[in-house]
């Protein structure tokens, strides 16, 4: 059970902070729901609090976490499979594993894939959610701002592509 103002990780969304827990009647039948707020985007999501392991919901990484993640992105070894099919179905699912690693591994590649070869509309629209997912915790996890994290990410991208 998480409280009012736990910061937590909503797979395939990315990273919040609960700002209520409501009872709403849906289908005759009262849930309870954790609202949360997402810094990014300023979207507010209802999740279930039955449904929480299920759909695995997790607290955000520490700090020290973060920063060693941040880190780990420069030194990341990516595989870029060329097959779309498979790369995509493999990259969706590690972006709802909620694995901040596997998400941030899909980041990586499909920005190398962006620079050398480009990308179809949904990859792009795959890297641009599975940017946000990672961002948004290491923002909750006060690493650096969002803009800042996204510079040192392309930095870090333009500078392997330049060894390719």
């Amino acid at each position: 059970m998480y409280n009012i103002g736990d910061k937590i990780v909503y797979p395939m969304h990315g990273a919040g902070i609960i700002e209520a827990i409501e009872e709403k009647k849906f289908l005759k039948q009262k849930q309870s729901y954790y609202i949360m707020r997402m810094p990014i985007g300023d979207m507010k999501v209802m999740i279930p609090v039955c449904n929480c392991e299920e759909i695995g919901i997790r607290n955000i990484v520490d700090r020290d976490t973060a920063c060693g993640i941040l880190e780990q992105f420069k030194h990341l070894k990516t595989d870029i499979n060329d097959n779309w099919n498979k790369r995509y179905r493999e990259n969706l699912g590690k972006i709802r594993s909620g694995d901040i690693l596997e998400v941030l591994d899909v980041v990586k590649s499909l920005m190398i894939r962006d620079r050398l070869k480009g990308l179809s509309t949904s990859e792009r629209k795959m890297l641009n959610n599975a940017k946000q997912i990672v961002i948004s915790e290491l923002v909750l996890a006060k690493v650096a701002l969002y803009e800042e994290i996204e510079k040192i990410m392309e930095e870090v991208v333009e500078e392997e592509c330049n060894h390719i």
